[in-house]
C-alpha cells in the first residue's frame, strides 16, 4: 500500500540523479573535435536549414556534450535551451516497445502470439488482393510484427483504395481514443502478408493497443507507471502543462523562402490532452529525458540502479530481426542500403556507401517527424540525440554531425 500511495504524488517530489559528466579526454574523446558540432549547427541556422537545435553526446554513459543553438522562436527571440520540450513524433515508438518487451518478460504477452488474442476485433482478418476481392492470411500477425513493422497494416496516409477505407471507417481517428481506432478495424483486411514486406506504418499504434489489453490498463498509464516515471523523464508526456508552455519550441516548415511558422507554442494542440493516445507518436520530450531512455537501452536495460529489460531483450531490439527476404528497409523508392529493424530500432548491419555512409556497423537509432534524431553505437559506447522542430523530415543535423562526432572517438571510415 506504502509503494501505491507512493505513485500518487508527482515526480517532482522525488530527486532524479542527473545523467553524469565527464571531460571528453577522460571517457577517450576528442574535445577538440567536439568543438567542431557548435559552428555546423550554426552554420546550418545561417542557411536558414532549421531555426536552432539542441545536441546532446554521452559516451560510456556521460555527458561529453550537451548545446543548444539558435531560436526557439525566431519572432520572440527566444533561444534554444537544454530544457525546451519537442513535438517527438515518431521517438514515442522506441518507449513503445520497451513497454511492450516488458510484459514479454513478465509472460504477459510472447512475441510470437497473433494480436487477436489480445484484439478480438481482428479475428478473421484478411489479405486484400484487389476492390472487391480478399483472401485468406497464410498465417496471423503476430507482436513481432508489431515490433518490427511487418505486421501488413497499411499506412492510413495515402490515396490508395485501402487508404481511403482504413480513414473512412474511422481507423486512426486522432480525435477519439486509440481502442477506438481498434473497433474500426473489424473486418478490415491487409494490406500485405504478415511478414511479407517491411513497411511504416500503424504498428507501434497497434502494439499500444495490445499492450492495453495485456497489461489491463490504459498504454499512457502503463508507460508512464513503468517507464517515464522511473526513468526520471520529468517533461516526457503526451500535452504540455501550462507552468511549461513557454518552454515548447515553435516548429517550423522549410520552404524555398526560408521557414514558415507551422505551430507556435501559444497555439499548440499539445496544451491540451489529446484524446489519441497511441504508441507510434505524440510524445513531447526534452533531449536530456531521452538521453536517460537512450542510455538505458544503451547499458542493455539497466540504469542507475534499476533493471527495465533484460540485457538479452534488449539484444532483441538492436539487431536485425528481418527475414532474409526482407533485405533491407524503404520508404517507397528510398532504399536503405545496409539498414534492417530490430524490435524496436533500425540496425546497420552492413556497410553501403549508397546509404549513410558515415554509419557504424551496429549503429542503432531512429527519429522523428520534425527531423529529431538518435542513434547509439555499442562499439563506441556512443548515445547522440539531436533536436529541432523542422518539417518535411530531414536529416541535415545528423548527416552534418555524425562524422564530426565519429572523428572524436577515432572511428574508421568503414566501422
Amino acid at each position: 500500500m506504502k509503494w501505491q500511495l507512493l505513485w500518487c504524488f508527482p515526480l517532482g517530489v522525488f530527486a532524479v540523479e542527473p545523467l553524469p559528466k565527464s571531460d571528453p579526454a577522460k571517457v577517450g574523446m576528442s574535445g577538440e573535435a567536439l568543438a567542431k558540432i557548435g559552428p555546423a549547427v550554426e552554420s546550418l541556422i545561417a542557411t536558414r536549414k532549421l531555426a536552432g537545435g539542441s545536441v546532446l553526446v554521452l559516451r560510456k554513459g556521460q555527458i561529453v556534450y550537451q548545446e543548444s543553438f539558435g531560436h526557439r522562436d525566431i519572432e520572440s527571440e527566444k533561444p534554444m535551451e537544454k530544457d525546451t520540450l519537442f513535438r517527438i513524433y515518431s521517438m514515442t515508438k522506441g518507449l513503445t516497445s520497451v513497454a511492450a518487451l516488458m510484459l514479454c518478460e513478465e509472460g504477459k504477452l510472447s512475441l510470437d502470439d497473433p494480436i487477436d488474442l489480445y484484439l478480438k476485433e481482428l479475428k478473421g482478418q484478411e489479405h486484400w488482393v484487389s476492390l472487391g476481392k480478399t483472401t485468406a492470411l497464410r498465417r496471423k500477425t503476430t507482436v513481432r510484427d508489431l515490433l518490427r513493422h511487418t505486421s501488413g497494416f497499411p499506412p492510413t496516409r495515402g490515396g490508395q483504395v485501402l487508404n481511403l477505407r482504413y480513414r473512412k471507417a474511422g481507423v486512426m481517428n486522432r480525435k477519439l481514443p486509440l481502442m477506438n481506432t481498434v473497433e474500426a478495424l473489424k473486418g478490415m483486411p491487409l494490406l500485405d502478408e504478415p511478414g511479407s514486406r517491411w513497411l511504416y506504418g500503424m504498428s507501434s499504434d497497434m502494439l499500444a493497443a495490445v499492450v492495453t489489453r495485456a497489461a489491463g490498463e490504459p498504454f499512457e498509464n502503463f508507460l508512464h507507471r513503468r517507464l517515464i516515471e522511473p526513468l526520471g523523464m520529468r517533461d516526457t508526456a503526451y500535452s504540455v502543462p501550462g507552468d511549461k508552455a513557454d518552454r515548447l519550441a515553435t516548429s517550423y516548415r522549410r520552404e524555398l523562402k526560408g521557414l514558415k511558422v507551422l505551430e507556435t507554442a501559444a497555439e499548440s494542440k499539445y496544451l491540451k490532452d489529446p484524446a489519441f493516445k497511441g504508441g507510434g507518436s505524440g510524445l513531447v520530450s526534452t533531449i536530456t529525458d531521452y538521453g536517460r531512455f537512450l542510455q538505458m537501452i544503451a547499458n542493455g536495460g539497466e540504469f542507475q540502479g534499476k533493471r527495465y529489460l533484460r540485457e538479452g531483450t534488449v539484444n532483441l531490439m538492436r539487431t536485425n530481426q528481418l527475414p532474409l527476404s526482407i533485405p533491407q528497409i524503404s520508404f517507397g523508392k528510398e532504399q536503405r542500403f545496409g539498414t534492417g529493424f530490430g524490435l524496436g530500432f533500425c540496425v546497420r548491419f552492413d556497410h553501403d556507401d549508397r546509404w549513410d555512409n558515415d554509419a557504424a556497423i551496429g549503429e542503432y537509432g531512429w527519429g522523428g517527424a520534425a527531423s529529431t534524431h538518435y542513434w547509439i553505437s555499442p562499439k563506441h559506447e556512443l548515445v547522440v540525440v539531436t533536436m529541432e522542430q523542422t518539417m518535411p523530415y530531414n536529416w541535415n543535423m545528423e548527416k552534418t554531425l555524425k562524422p564530426l562526432i565519429y572523428a572524436a572517438v577515432g572511428k574508421s571510415e568503414k566501422e
